[in-house]
């Protein structure tokens, strides 16, 4: 062992029984998850969000370059701003650049370009993959895996999410180039994935949709 590893640490094993009823026990937990598009504005202590972006930072990701970055919207203002170009860009996909077959396949939620959740929900939160860093001298420094790596990130932050009952909405507005000049994110980085986040309103449905089952998409050999 030299200086550029340490022990692993703080890893705890289980005994075969435990381990299987914490995975079951982990697994009803997430089972419950499902995207939300109506929310309450009441309000969630911002380091409930903190804590959630800095368990999104665990992620593994590419060289261990981290290429994501989050951005926290908490201001109405700003959400406003979001909101107004984000139904643009909605209206823009819902009249001419969706397919027929891409609509067909969003009829059981009923969406449409009307996004009140932007601004209802009390925080947005836009993250952003860095495709490439910027070293002081203004070089450009290689990421890897960009797109693998934010995408586990997101994962895990919606995992941390509903973990202690915040619900989410993963909204894709395309094109989302809007985000990055809202929000004045440097050119090296692109938006990824807007995520709405608050407690659901009360009375809140959801579409009546089911899950695969694990023999469709499992396979061990």
């Amino acid at each position: 062992m030299n200086n550029k590893h340490i022990l692993l640490k703080n890893y705890a094993k289980y005994s075969d029984n435990e381990v299987v009823e914490k995975s079951q026990l982990f697994f009803n937990k997430m089972n419950s998850r499902r995207t939300v598009r109506t929310f309450s504005s009441e309000l969630i202590p911002v380091q409930v969000l903190k804590n959630a972006i800095k368990t999104a930072n665990t992620s593994p990701s590419g060289a261990n370059k981290q290429p994501w970055h989050f951005v926290l919207v908490q201001s109405a203002k700003m959400k406003k701003k979001i909101r107004i170009a984000a139904e643009k860009e909605e209206k823009e996909f819902y009249s001419n650049r969706a397919s027929k077959e891409w609509l067909k396949d969003l009829e059981p939620f009923e969406t449409d370009e009307n996004k009140p959740f932007l601004e209802t929900a009390p925080y947005l939160i836009v993250v952003f993959e860095e495709k490439y860093k910027i070293a002081p001298n203004g070089e450009k420094a290689k990421n890897y895996y960009t797109k693998e790596s934010v995408g586990l990130a997101c994962g895990i932050l919606l995992t941390a999410l509903h973990n202690v009952g915040i619900a989410t909405l993963t909204h894709t507005p395309s094109p989302m180039k809007f985000l990055a000049e809202i929000l004045k994110r440097p050119k090296n980085e692109t938006p990824f994935l807007l995520i709405v986040a608050g407690y659901p309103e009360v009375g809140t449905v959801v579409p009546n949709i089911k899950r695969k089952k694990l023999n469709e998409i499992l396979t061990i050999i």
